[in-house]
């Protein structure tokens, strides 16, 4: 069984191989350059690469680029079963890629390796898998993860993506599936249930913490996005 996360650097020099195991690479820092399948080109972080067993793959990074590597005995479900080869990971995944590097580069623990190894695999199975984002799109969702609690305007992240408003939301569409407002709402909206739930805020300050200034009308939009007003939710 070949179940493993590991932190990896590779050669400037392109190397091509395969084995008999299943593996995604995840960027941490740097870009990694992959051919395989149909796919030729880079990967960065906040995007994965899959690489299904015995499936030849060519490959080439700088050497200062470091990469969160599984290899994998199974892949689960979602990813499987789908033709998709590069994928942009959620923010969730993102922030545990941080854990898992500084745990296996400081310590060895053979219990919590494998608790890790679980969890990667339940966070992996979560993922909506949306084709390789294109990089402009990418550094507008990373902009609207990280200023959630803001009041976001469409003129701000088409800025923040370097593109007119009119290419940013026909962009934003065609690679996420939402208008880039009902993306946001999304956002919110399940970052407020995740509030709701593990923590024990008033309902004002979760309200501030996904872009809702006035009670009133975080709960209003609660209310529209899940049938159920947050008071309710939370008991």
């Amino acid at each position: 069984m070949q179940n493993l996360l590991s932190i990896r650097s590779y050669t400037a020099k392109p190397t091509r191989h395969s084995h008999n195991y299943n593996q995604l690479v995840l960027p941490l820092r740097g870009v990694i350059n992959i051919g395989v399948g149909n796919f030729s080109g880079k990967v960065a972080p906040g995007e994965c690469v899959i690489v299904k067993s015995n499936e030849e793959h060519l490959f080439a990074a700088d050497i200062e680029a470091r990469f969160v590597v599984a290899d994998m005995d199974t892949l689960p479900v979602n990813i499987s079963s789908s033709q998709c080869i590069v994928f942009a990971i959620n923010a969730p995944l993102k922030s545990y890629l941080t854990f898992i590097e500084s745990q296996l580069e400081n310590k060895i623990h053979a219990q919590l390796e494998q608790s890790m190894f679980q969890m990667f695999y339940l966070l992996l199975a979560e993922q909506p898998l949306l084709p390789k984002v294109d990089n402009r799109i990418g550094e507008a969702i990373s902009y609207i993860e990280s200023n959630i609690a803001e009041q976001l305007q469409i003129k701000n992240l088409a800025k923040a993506a370097c593109l007119s408003e009119t290419q940013f939301k026909k962009l934003f569409k065609q690679y996420t599936g939402l208008t880039v407002m009902k993306y946001v709402t999304k956002v919110r909206m399940e970052k407020a249930q995740a509030l709701l739930t593990h923590t024990d805020y008033p309902l004002v300050i979760i309200g501030e913490k996904v872009g809702y200034k006035e009670l009133s009308a975080f709960s209003r939009k609660f209310s529209q996005y899940f049938d159920l007003s947050p008071t309710k939710f939370r008991k």
